[in-house]
């Protein structure tokens, strides 16, 4: 079982469609709101180098941005 963490923000279009792809794919994923936890900005900024939403942790893996083909990879290994 992969252990899926969507970080976003609650104005993000892209966030919106990175948790539409992932409950459309009925996968489990657990939802961090960057902006309820202003912390975990630098969690992201330490693990990406990137402070932008949305950022997907797939079992330490991190994907940048909406990209379902990535997360799709990242999932089938």
């Amino acid at each position: 079982m992969n252990a899926i963490t969507v970080y976003s923000t609650n104005q993000c279009p892209y966030c919106v469609m990175l948790k539409n792809f992932l409950k459309e794919q009925n996968l489990a994923f657990k939802e961090v709101n960057v902006e309820e936890n202003p912390g975990i900005a630098q969690k992201l900024l330490d693990a990406t180098g990137r402070m932008g939403v949305p950022q997907t942790e797939i079992d330490g893996r991190w994907i940048v941005g909406y990209d379902p083909n990535t997360i799709m990879k990242v999932l089938q290994k």
